[in-house]
C-alpha cells in the first residue's frame, strides 16, 4: 500500500502566520512598559556658589606625647602614620589635599621656638602618593603643641574659594603654646565666612583636652571623634575626605529660619545651611507653580554628644499649618548625620506662586503663598554637652515639573493589561490552531 503524503493546507499556516503578525504589530504598537530613563540635569550652583575640587588640610601632631603606647599596645604616632598612609591610598584622583605638621621640629627643652613650630610637610594639591606617604613614615614624635597657629597655617594652606575648606586635626593634647587660643582661633576662622569646617581627632581619652578639641569644632560646625583603634582612626578620617568630595561640591548659601510660616525666608531652589538648636522647630519658605512638584531634603550633623533615641523630621505644610506631606529619620545611637527628604506635588488645578529666584521671591513674599517646609529635631545633649550653638542643618530645595499621577488602578495598569490580553488571545488562538492540525493528520494517517 503506498503512502499518499498530503502539503498541509496554506490556511492554518497561514492562519498562524497572520496571528503571530498581528500579534507583533499589536505589541509594537504599544508604549514601553517602563517610562525609558532620562538624562539627569546638569547639576547647578546656588548663588554666590560654584563647584570646585575638594580641599582638604590634615594638621598631624607630632609632639612629643605622641610617642605614649596606649593604642591597642602601639605608640600614638605609629597609629596616626598608619591610618594616614591608608587614607592616602585610598585618596579620589581629584582630591586636593595636604598635611601640616605640629611640634615636629624643636625639642621640648626650645620652647620659644617649639611654640611657633607648625610646618607644611606637603602642600594642598594633587598628592604624588609615594612622595606623601615617605614624608609621614620621617615623622618622630618631639617637641610642643602649637594648634592654634597650626589652624591658622592650615587655612592659609587652603587658600579661599566658594565650596567649603576641610581642616582634620589629630592630635592628642591640648594647645600647651597659647596665646592665640585655638577654641578663639577656630571662631576668628568661622568670622571670616571663608567657608571653613574643623573636625577634631582626639587621641588621649582625657576630658579637658577633648572639651577643647569639641569646642575648636563646633565653632566652625566641624565634628569631634574620640579615637580608640587603629581602625576606628582610619575609617574617620577616611569618611571626613570622603565627605568633603560628596558634600560640598556647592557651598550652601546661608540662611535662618523662623518660628512662623508668616515669618519664614523664602528660597529658591539651591542648598541652604542654618543652625537648630535642641529640640527646635525652624520653618522655611518655597513657592511652587501649579503642576510643579517640590522636592526637599535636610541633613542634621551631630557634631557633638546626644542623648539615644532621637529624631529628625521634615515637613511640607500650607500656610494654615495643615500637613501636606513628611519624611522622618530615627536613630538610637550615635551617628554623624541623620537625615531625610520628602516629594509633594501642587495640583495643577489651584493656583500656586511662582517659582522665583532669590531676590524676585523676596519681593513677592506677601502676595504669593507658598509651601511652608519644617525641620523639627528631638535631639537632646548628654550630661556636660555644650547646647550652643546650635546643631548645623544643611536644607536641598528643588522644584521640577510634578510626575503624572495615575487617575486610578486601571491607569497604572492600563498597559500591563493590553498586553496581557494580547498574550492570552494569542496563546488560545495558537492553541486551538495546533489542535485542529493534530485532529487532520490523524485523520490523514488512517484514510491511508
Amino acid at each position: 500500500m503506498t503512502t499518499t503524503r498530503r502539503r498541509l493546507p496554506a490556511g492554518p499556516l497561514g492562519l498562524l502566520a497572520a496571528l503571530a503578525i498581528t500579534a507583533g504589530a499589536l505589541l509594537s504598537g504599544l508604549p514601553a512598559y517602563a517610562d525609558e530613563p532620562t538624562s539627569p540635569p546638569a547639576p547647578t550652583t546656588t548663588e554666590g556658589g560654584s563647584t570646585e575640587a575638594p580641599r582638604v588640610d590634615l594638621i598631624l601632631d607630632v609632639s612629643g606625647s605622641m610617642g605614649a603606647t596606649d593604642i591597642e599596645g602601639k605608640s600614638r604616632i605609629s597609629v596616626a602614620q598608619r591610618s594616614i598612609d591608608e587614607v592616602i591610598d585610598a585618596l579620589p584622583p581629584e582630591a586636593q589635599f595636604g598635611v601640616r605638621t605640629l611640634g615636629a621640629t624643636y625639642p621640648v627643652s626650645d620652647k620659644t621656638d617649639g611654640c611657633t613650630d607648625t610646618k607644611v610637610l606637603f602642600p594642598v594639591g594633587t598628592t604624588d602618593k609615594v612622595e606623601a606617604k615617605t614624608a609621614i613614615a620621617t615623622l618622630r614624635p618631639t617637641g610642643w603643641t602649637p594648634i592654634g597657629l597650626a589652624l591658622r597655617g592650615a587655612a592659609q594652606d587652603l587658600g579661599t574659594g566658594q565650596t567649603t575648606r576641610r581642616i582634620v586635626l589629630i592630635t592628642d593634647g591640648e594647645d600647651d603654646c597659647s596665646p592665640p587660643d585655638p577654641c578663639d582661633v577656630a571662631r576668628e576662622l568661622a568670622a571670616q565666612g571663608t567657608h571653613l569646617v574643623v573636625d577634631t581627632l582626639g587621641l588621649s581619652h582625657d576630658g579637658k583636652i577633648d572639651q577643647q578639641l569639641q569646642c575648636i569644632a563646633n565653632a566652625t560646625g566641624g565634628t569631634f571623634t574620640d579615637i580608640h583603634t587603629q581602625v576606628q582612626l582610619t575609617n574617620r578620617v577616611e569618611q571626613l575626605v570622603n565627605r568633603a568630595a560628596d558634600t560640598y561640591q556647592v557651598t550652601p548659601a546661608k540662611t535662618a529660619g523662623t518660628d512662623q510660616c508668616a515669618t519664614a525666608p523664602l528660597l529658591a531652589p539651591g542648598v541652604y545651611s542654618d543652625r537648630e538648636k535642641f529640640s527646635e522647630h525652624r520653618i522655611y519658605r518655597v513657592p511652587v507653580k501649579p503642576g510643579q512638584e517640590l522636592r526637599a531634603s535636610v541633613s542634621v550633623s551631630l557634631d557633638r554628644a546626644v542623648a539615644r533615641d532621637y529624631g529628625v523630621l521634615l515637613q511640607a505644610t500650607d500656610q494654615g499649618g495643615q500637613e501636606l506631606v513628611r519624611g522622618s529619620d530615627a536613630g538610637s545611637g550615635r551617628t554623624d548625620v541623620a537625615s531625610t527628604g520628602l516629594r509633594w506635588s501642587a495640583p495643577a488645578v489651584t493656583a500656586s506662586p511662582s517659582t522665583l529666584t532669590t531676590s524676585a521671591a523676596a519681593a513677592s513674599a506677601a502676595a504669593s503663598p507658598a509651601v511652608c517646609l519644617v525641620v523639627s529635631n528631638s535631639f537632646a545633649p548628654q550630661p556636660g554637652t555644650q547646647a550652643d550653638p546650635g546643631l548645623p542643618l544643611e536644607l536641598t530645595v528643588a522644584v521640577a515639573a510634578a510626575s503624572p499621577a495615575p487617575d486610578g488602578p486601571a491607569a497604572g495598569l492600563g498597559r500591563g493589561w493590553v498586553l496581557l490580553l494580547v498574550l492570552t488571545g494569542a496563546g488560545l488562538l495558537t492553541g486551538l490552531l495546533f489542535g485542529w492540525i493534530a485532529r487532520w493528520r490523524i485523520a490523514v494517517w488512517r484514510e491511508n
